[in-house]
């Protein structure tokens, strides 16, 4: 713990032993596990965590507890609009145990925060917009009793009717003072009296996918003597949160620490504060640590999701199908507040052709307000959607005109030097054609064999009620893309200090692992650098400095390199008196396998030798180059780079049920350098189950606003049995220059690119459109052919 941690944990009499053990948890950070041997870039070393996790050992933010702890509980709408007439606090205050009451006007500081728009508030004070809106919060001495306490809270409503169609939003009465619509994006590129000979239009659906954390939402908040307040919990964006904490406390930044713990997983459900702000409120209310463990369905009333998205889509084509325009209209349902969606519908729009040549495009692009619950950044937000529907796209297309679906797909195929609908040249590797060859060309999984004894593999798995002459066989092609770090005009910097004492490095960075990678990145990092065995990555809190969010890999990028440029200037460091003893640059010597060589063979020592009980150290930044918003044609370079990925999915699909079980994925990548194979081989097999998830089964259903079965029993995760065949056929290595190391993120182009397959392999299978994801059974029977 930091001495400012320590000294406040004292402070107020707490002990917190498993904060203690942050220090050397990933996540947050960690050292290796001592049998491991050194290893650098491009070897599969193993994470750290992996003997904590087994153990059960490793510190999740719901497994921290402090001596004198209280625990919270947060009251929630049971209405998606309403007005609040009235909210009596006082059956909870007068409850045994109950020590604390907070509403909208215990507020201190900022009523409202955003971490793009400050639109949403702590607390409902006057309207309710979105089912599971939190009213109020409580502190008490037991769990139970802070639940009972919350639950005893009247507050007297004025139901209202909701707004939950996303076309209706444009006409309907504001429900925000900021209005309806959040974002439109007009993007004209060419010339729009442009056709073809061949056209095909669609109209596509796709739902409402969550998050779905491994571990819900929790957090431990210990006040400060100085009157601030410490946050222990899963954050991706510590600095971020901090400071939207401390501004609806109403103090400075400094006074407000956020203390990164383990992170469950993460594809975007860990960004929103609005689990932390009520807590650090309690803390400080009542001068004690406050404790918030969210049950599921808290989760998923009070965390984003990837926004339903409406999609209408027309396609030029001329007789060989090569693409000569697109038309597309695409509409964002926000839910209650803006959050991440003016971001997720720039990307729809900048990647509504998909990654193909096309040289006319008119996309209209809408983010709109609605009761229903809030939209957010779940990764490859707005390029998953428009996916799906540009796919399914080319799936008509080929069928009309005749061809091979991979074939009209290579026709078209996107290559570096090529122009987006944008106006950005595309400069970094685009191997599009490579990656649909890979995928085309690989040998197809065997058939079922006929039989009894293999009935386990029929749609519906084990003692299903199909019957084998229904089931179906189909392949369908997805191509998607991504963009890299944030886009339109972000700042994305991050810095980070390597330093070597005693023969072993520390790295500190405030990079969060969420899963992607980074301690693990950072550790061979330091090893091929600097030739260092032992290396530790600190626990992350916000008395370092920032290293921005968790998101479209952007730590592999900018935190990646500022590792790897703090790590090279310790390397001068530590060559420079060798060199200057043998009359020599530092660019003649070499450190490999920790020995330290020079070009002629003259200077051979060890690293350990070089070292000698010094203390060497250094601090680096990176930042890539800016981009710029799209302007009011949605042209403009907003992206750093690209990312793309090709699918294959096989299918069977039982005709008469309407079942389907995904057979295999082949996937063919583009990764700029793999860094770490097994690592990367991991990603992308989790991108892909994730993409099979929103394709079939995932979909978090409302009616009127209301979310219907907030729990994993009626929102369906795709499980081990699910998982089909993945196979990595080709991973393209063509590295982008002005990366660090040239690699590209890896797991958000899968699960853009899953589902559209997915969904063109049942097309292939039943003849039928499949326009809407997640699939329903109905969207799958088909007539039996003969």
């Amino acid at each position: 713990m930091s001495g400012d941690a320590a000294t406040a944990a004292n402070a107020t009499s707490t002990s917190l032993p498993r904060i203690d053990a942050l220090a050397g948890a990933p996540g947050s950070g960690a050292g290796p596990e001592p049998e491991q041997p050194r290893q650098g870039l491009g070897a599969s070393l193993r994470p750290a965590d992996t003997g904590a996790k087994t153990e059960g050992t490793f510190p999740y933010a719901a497994d921290l507890w402090a001596e004198g702890l209280l625990w919270a509980a947060v009251l929630r709408s049971p209405h998606p609009h309403a007005r609040i007439l009235s909210i009596d606090t006082s059956g909870a205050e007068e409850m045994p145990g109950v020590r604390a009451v907070v509403t909208h006007e215990d507020v201190p500081g900022d009523s409202n925060y955003g971490r793009h728009v400050v639109d949403r508030p702590v607390f409902a004070s006057d309207l309710v917009r979105h089912h599971g809106e939190p009213i109020a919060a409580v502190a008490a001495d037991h769990p139970e009793t802070a639940r009972l306490a919350a639950a005893a809270i009247a507050v007297r409503y004025e139901v209202l009717e909701p707004v939950t169609d996303p076309e209706t939003a444009f006409a309907a009465e504001p429900l925000h003072p900021d209005g309806n619509l959040i974002r439109h994006i007009p993007l004209r590129y060419g010339d729009p009296e442009a056709t073809g000979e061949v056209v095909v239009e669609g109209l596509y659906r796709i739902g409402r996918q969550d998050p779905a954390p491994i571990g819900a939402e929790a957090g431990l908040a210990v006040p400060r003597p100085d009157g601030g307040v410490e946050i222990y919990t899963a954050s991706t964006d510590p600095h971020t949160d901090r400071d939207l904490i401390a501004a609806c406390y109403g103090l400075e930044p400094e006074r407000v620490k956020v203390v990164v713990t383990g992170v469950p997983g993460a594809t975007g459900d860990r960004e929103d504060p609005g689990f932390q702000i009520p807590l650090g409120l309690l803390a400080l209310r009542t001068g004690c640590p406050v404790k918030l463990a969210a049950s599921r369905e808290e989760s998923f009333l009070g965390h984003t999701h990837r926004h339903p998205t409406l999609l209408r889509y027309r396609h030029h084509a001329d007789a060989e199908g090569r693409l000569v325009k697109v038309e597309a209209q695409i509409l964002l349902d926000a839910g209650a507040y803006a959050d991440a969606s003016s971001e997720s519908l720039a990307a729809a729009v900048a990647f509504a052709c998909g990654p193909y040549v096309v040289p006319h495009a008119f996309i209209e692009g809408w983010a709109v307000r609605t009761n229903n619950p809030p939209s957010g950044h779940v990764r490859g937000e707005g390029a998953m959607q428009v996916c799906a529907a540009y796919e399914g796209q080319m799936d008509k297309l080929a069928a009309r005109i005749g061809i091979d679906p991979a074939e009209l797909r290579l026709r078209n195929a996107l290559s570096t030097g090529d122009i987006l609908p944008t106006g950005q040249t595309v400069t970094c590797p685009a191997p599009v054609a490579g990656l649909i060859e890979a995928v085309r060309d690989a040998p197809l999984p065997a058939l079922p064999k006929d039989g009894p004894e293999d009935d386990w593999l029929l749609p519906g798995g084990l003692e299903g009620a199909g019957e084998p002459g229904a089931v179906r066989r189909g392949v369908g092609y997805g191509v998607g893309m991504v963009h890299m770090l944030g886009a339109e005009g972000a700042d994305e910097v991050s810095t980070a200090t390597v330093r070597v004492h005693d023969g072993v490095a520390t790295v500190i960075c405030a990079a969060v692992e969420t899963g992607q990678g980074f301690t693990t990145l950072a550790r061979q990092i330091v090893q091929e650098v600097l030739g260092v065995e032992e290396v530790h990555v600190a626990a992350v809190d916000t008395d370092q400095p920032p290293a921005g969010p968790a998101t479209h890999g952007r730590h592999t990028w900018v935190s990646g390199g500022a590792v790897e440029r703090a790590a090279k200037m310790v390397r001068t460091q530590l060559l420079q008196p060798l060199a200057h003893q043998f009359g020599m640059s530092t660019e003649l010597l070499q450190i490999a396998d920790g020995k330290i060589t020079s070009y002629d063979g003259v200077l051979s020592t060890t690293v350990s030798e070089t070292l000698d009980g010094k203390e060497l150290w250094a601090t680096a930044q990176c930042r890539p180059h800016p981009t710029e918003p799209l302007d009011e044609y949605g042209q403009g370079d907003a992206f750093v780079g690209l990312a793309f990925c090709a699918v294959r999915a096989v299918v069977d699909v039982d005709i008469e049920l309407g079942s389907v079980r995904v057979v295999e994925m082949a996937v063919a990548q583009d990764v700029g350098r793999v860094l770490n194979p097994a690592q990367l081989a991991t990603r992308i097999e989790a991108g892909i189950t994730q993409g099979i998830g929103a394709a079939l089964t995932e979909n978090l259903r409302t009616a009127k606003g209301l979310i219907r079965h907030p729990d994993l029993t009626g929102y369906a995760l795709p499980t081990s049995l699910d998982a089909p065949d993945i196979r990595i056929v080709r991973l393209i290595e063509e590295r982008d220059v002005v990366a660090p190391f040239g690699a590209k993120p890896a797991s958000a182009v899968p699960v853009v690119t899953a589902p559209a397959a997915v969904a063109a392999a049942v097309r292939s299978a039943t003849g039928r459109p499949v326009n809407r994801l997640p699939i329903r059974p109905q969207a799958a029977v088909a007539t039996p052919k003969g």
